[in-house]
């Protein structure tokens, strides 16, 4: 019997160090590939389009979330200084109870951006679907992406391997300790893109009609 045990405590400590291996190895390897981002507004090239990456207004909480707050000031930020013309809000609106993709419209136009040029994607489930249909759906080969740094880095990893040309725009960071969760997550979000690209050829959940940002 002890040695039963002591097999199955050795079989199950090996797997949690190569599940660690495996972690920190896609969170280095997705730092160290995507270096296309900048928080310096006068570093930015002149982008068509600027696909804004949603995350929900309010916490669990129910106090404003920072990741919003500051990803909203980014972008309404880029299109006044005209290094972006379009703001294509992609997020998820799987719930009835929460339309992501309206509540960022609204805010951007109280932020002065002009409703002309927002363009809601209300498929954007998760980020490998926000990047690949900003490409499939709204026909655009190059994008300037709009989220905080780590974000962003998965985002350009996952569209250079998807053979489109992005650079990002990294809105203002939020610390730790406001939502230690959200950082955890993008180690594990980090695993799943790597599998996405090398292994299981993922395709996003929905394409739909193809829709022109004039």
């Amino acid at each position: 019997m002890r040695l039963i045990i002591k097999r199955f405590t050795i079989t199950v400590s090996a797997l949690f160090l190569m599940l660690l291996l495996l972690v920190f190895g896609c969170d280095l390897y997705i730092s160290s590939y995507s270096q296309r981002g900048t928080t310096e507004l006068k570093d930015v090239e002149y982008h068509h389009v600027g696909p804004l990456l949603g995350t929900s207004k309010y916490t669990s909480s129910n106090t404003v979330n920072l990741f919003y707050r500051h990803r909203l000031d980014a972008a309404a930020k880029l299109y006044k200084s005209g290094r972006i013309c379009n703001i294509l809000v992609s997020a998820d609106n799987r719930h009835r109870s929460y339309n992501a993709p309206i509540t960022f419209y609204k805010d951007l136009v109280d932020r002065g951006v002009e409703e002309q040029y927002i363009y809601l994607d209300y498929a954007g489930f998760r980020t490998f679907d926000s990047v690949v249909r900003a490409q499939r759906v709204f026909k655009q080969d190059s994008i300037l992406i709009i989220s905080q740094k780590f974000h962003n880095e998965r985002a350009v990893f996952i569209a250079d391997k998807m053979g489109i040309d992005a650079l990002a725009y990294h809105a203002k960071a939020v610390d730790f300790g406001f939502s230690p969760k959200v950082y955890f997550r993008e180690k594990l979000a980090r695993v799943k893109a790597v599998l996405d690209i090398y292994l299981l050829n993922t395709k996003p959940k929905f394409l739909g009609e193809e829709i022109t940002i004039s």
